[in-house]
Parts: C-alpha cells; sequence; structure tokens
C-alpha cells in the first residue's frame, strides 16, 4: 500500500517519519514538500492513501485534494492540520474524506489509514469504488434543504431547530456524522446523534457548511422511475426508531441504543448514492426486480458486483463513521456474515428493516439461525408489537 504525507514544513515530515517508522515493513511511505510537488509525484506514482497538510504556500490542502479527487479518484484522501484552521478546513470538506487534528497520536493516524484502505480495497467494482471516492455531498430532499438554508438565514433560529431539521434528513445526517466525529474538531466524545453534533459544533460552523461551503446539496429528480427520496427517508425515519426501541429493551448501554438510531436512519444511504449517480442503471434494477420477484440487493448485486448495503457501508466507512453504524449498514441483509456474536446495532436494524414491510417473520428469508444464536427468537412477537409505537419526525 502506497501512502503519500504532504507537508511544507520540513520539521514535520521528518516527524512523521520517524512516528511511522514501524509501519516502513508494512506501507510503502512517501514524504513530499507542498502542493506542486505532490502532484508531480503523483503523475508517475499512483498511491491508495494522500494525507495533507492545509495551510500551505501555493497549492494548499485543500486545492490539492480537489485536484486529486478529479485526477485520481480512487485515492483515499486524508486532511492532517491544526485545528485553528477552521476557516481552511471548510474548503476541504468536499473533497477530504476524513479530518485529523495536529498532534496525531501515531495509532490514530495508522489505523484511520488502515481502516480506510480496507473497506476500500472490499469493493470490487472500480468505476463504483471511483465514483463512491469522488462522492462530496449526498442529496436531501429539496423541501427539507431550502428549510434549512432558510433557518440558518434567520436570525431568529435556534440550534434545537437545526438539529432536528438535519436528523430528519438521511444525507443530512451523514455529512454531519462525517464532520463532527473526525479529530479535528476536537470534541470530547464520539458522536452518533444529528441534535447533539450540531449542539457541538455550533451554528458558527454549521451555517457556513451549509451556505458556503456546500457541505449539503438537495435531490434534483424527483421523478425517477421506482426511486423516490420521500419513500426513503420515510423508511429510514420507521426503521431508526423501530431499531433505537428494540436496543433500549436489549440494551442499557446508551451508545448502542444512538447506533442503532444512526444505523436505522443511514442503513439504504447506498441506495440514495445508487440512484443519484447512476439513474439510469439503478431504474433498469428497481424494475428487474420488481418483474422477477426479487430483492433488491440480489439485482443490485448482479448488476454493480455490490449492493446498496456495501456501498453505502463504504461511503460512510470512507467517512469515518463509527464501526458499529457502519457494520450495521453492511451487513443490514446478512447479518451472520458480521461474525459479531453479540446483540448489536446490526441485530436491531435487522429486525427492524424487516418488521417495517409489510410481511412478518415467517418470511423464509429472514436470517432465523442469526436470531436464534443470539437467543431473541422468543423476543421477536414483542419486537413486532414495538413497530406499532409512532414515529416522531
Amino acid at each position: 500500500m502506497q501512502v503519500l504525507f504532504v507537508d511544507d514544513e520540513p520539521n514535520v515530515l521528518s516527524g512523521l517519519r520517524r512516528m511511522l517508522r514501524h509501519q516502513r515493513s508494512v506501507w510503502d511511505m512517501h514524504f513530499v514538500s507542498g502542493g506542486e510537488a505532490a502532484l508531480q509525484w503523483l503523475v508517475d506514482n499512483p498511491c491508495n492513501v494522500i494525507v495533507t497538510d492545509m495551510r500551505m504556500p501555493g497549492i494548499d490542502g485543500a486545492e490539492l485534494l480537489r485536484r486529486v479527487s478529479e485526477l485520481y479518484p480512487n485515492t483515499v484522501r486524508l486532511v492532517l492540520s491544526g485545528q485553528s484552521e477552521h476557516e481552511k478546513i471548510l474548503r476541504a470538506v468536499g473533497p477530504a474524506h476524513q479530518f485529523m487534528s495536529k498532534p496525531c497520536d501515531p495509532q490514530v493516524l495508522v489505523n484511520t489509514i488502515e481502516r480506510a484502505c480496507g473497506l476500500h480495497s472490499q469493493l470490487r467494482d472500480e468505476k463504483l469504488k471511483g465514483l463512491i471516492s469522488q462522492l462530496t455531498t449526498l442529496p436531501s430532499l429539496p423541501k427539507i434543504y431550502l428549510e434549512l438554508v432558510k433557518d440558518l438565514e434567520s436570525d431568529e433560529t435556534s440550534i434545537e431547530r437545526i438539529g432536528k431539521k438535519i436528523g430528519s434528513d438521511v444525507a443530512m445526517t451523514a455529512k454531519v456524522l462525517q464532520l463532527v466525529n473526525s479529530s479535528f474538531f476536537g470534541l470530547p466524545q464520539r458522536v452518533s446523534c444529528p441534535e447533539h453534533a450540531v449542539s457541538l459544533l455550533g451554528l458558527n460552523v454549521i451555517r457556513p457548511l451549509v451556505l458556503t461551503a456546500k457541505a449539503f446539496s438537495q435531490f434534483e429528480n424527483l421523478d425517477m422511475r421506482g426511486f423516490k427520496l420521500q419513500h426513503l427517508i420515510d423508511h429510514s425515519l420507521t426503521v431508526a426508531m423501530l431499531a433505537k426501541r428494540i436496543a433500549e429493551t436489549e440494551s442499557s448501554d446508551a451508545h448502542l441504543v444512538d447506533d442503532a438510531f444512526i444505523a436505522g436512519m443511514v442503513h439504504d444511504v447506498g441506495k440514495l448514492v445508487l440512484a443519484h449517480n447512476l439513474p439510469s442503471e439503478y431504474m433498469e434494477v428497481v424494475a428487474t426486480a420488481d418483474r422477477a420477484g426479487l430483492p433488491l440487493h440480489v439485482v443490485e448485486q448482479q448488476t454493480f458486483n455490490a449492493s446498496h448495503a456495501e456501498v453505502g457501508a463504504h461511503l460512510l466507512g470512507l467517512w469515518g463513521l463509527p464501526n458499529p453504524i457502519v457494520e450495521a449498514v453492511a451487513f443490514h441483509h446478512r447479518p451472520s456474515k458480521s461474525m459479531n456474536p453479540a446483540f448489536s446495532p446490526l441485530t436491531a436494524v435487522y429486525i427492524a428493516d424487516h418488521l417495517s414491510y409489510p410481511r412478518d417473520i415467517s418470511d423464509p428469508d429472514f436470517d432465523h439461525e442469526y436470531i436464534e444464536s443470539l437467543g431473541l427468537t422468543g423476543k421477536l412477537d414483542n419486537f413486532a408489537t414495538l413497530s406499532t409505537g409512532e414515529v416522531v419526525q
């Protein structure tokens, strides 16, 4: 694996070289001074990961990552920069996958790179891999997006109002969690609640993200045959609320309960990626699944060599969302493949997703073996009654 580190300070590059000495037998590491030198190096040396500082003369980090995104879309793009550079970091919100702050713990840096590359290698289709790697935003429902912009432009808005608005949309939820879970913002704990994320970031950060940096965007094609964003959002909210209720009955771990809710909210984000970026192909997938009476994820796998579950997990993993959420998204159609022997957000989302459709647990596709392994078979009827609760939007 080739990793390129870019900084205009020789002392910083020397420090990185020393700090990562133990990785020399694992990674092929290169250290270059400045954005122009990095682009020249990349012409003859394709790399898996680029880690760059932000404040550099000439081509700064944001511009460097923008060009790398266009020229080498499969490269994982990471920012390692000082926390005082909020204004500059906003320019990198699009092209950067994750943000880390200086000084960075060596193991955090290693783990971030290894995890991002591990996810990247699991997606076999190169076209799909490049498409996902280039994504800077996910499209939101226009009504929600325009209401958010209006609220942020108002002097009378509140953090609570903005948090609820973002938490009601799949794309906004994913994007704000990408930002809030990066070490760049120096937050004291892992965050998996949109409202909490907004309260920690504050309106002074959220406003420019939305109004200037264009961290969020609106869905332009609402008339796509076989795909309605409103239906996806309604289903995601339903699954999120039910997954939370199921998790609350099985665990007193607040983190697990929060992760179950967020995982439910974003479990189908891969559908949004495919429908928005490959509309004609995806419409045909939807039509084929309907004609053949096959599950959508089966036809997706046949067509793209990956289903929306893998696509969504790949994107969220690149964006640095917590592992339990990524795992739940990745395996929400085949939980036995997760190798997790305990109740987790995946369990809650799998059951909630299944119960949210007009079918019951006698469905032959339902993984009774997985449920039995967790000792939950006798509780399924109780979980089903939870689904009658009112969804609060």
